[in-house]
C-alpha cells in the first residue's frame, strides 16, 4: 500500500549535501516527493511510495547520515498521489 511520509530532520543536516543525497536515494528507489532546507536549520522531507520502499528509503538515509542526524520526526499517512518525481525545493 502506498504511503505518505512527512519527516523533519534536525542536527547537522544543512551544508553537507544532505538534500541532494536524499534526492539520489529517492530517485534510485522511485520515491516521489520533495526535500527542502528550513530557516531553523532542519530539513523537511515529503515522500510517497509503497510502505516497504519508504522503510528502505529511511534506512538508507540513516545509514549514510546517522552521525549528522540528531532527530527525525516522522509522520505516516495515506498517499495523496500528487507527486510524479522527487525534487529538491527551495
Amino acid at each position: 500500500m502506498k504511503k505518505h511520509l512527512h519527516i523533519y530532520y534536525s542536527g547537522k543536516v544543512q551544508g553537507i549535501g544532505f538534500r541532494y543525497a536524499i534526492q539520489d536515494i529517492a530517485t534510485s528507489l522511485k520515491v516521489c516527493g520533495w526535500v527542502k532546507n528550513l530557516n531553523d536549520g532542519r530539513v523537511e522531507v515529503l515522500a510517497e511510495a509503497e510502505e516497504n520502499t519508504l522503510s528502505n528509503f529511511l534506512e538508507q538515509i540513516n545509514q549514510r547520515f546517522s552521525r549528522y542526524i540528531k532527530e527525525a520526526d516522522a509522520e505516516w499517512q495515506p498517499a495523496s498521489g500528487e507527486f510524479r518525481d522527487f525534487q529538491v525545493t527551495l
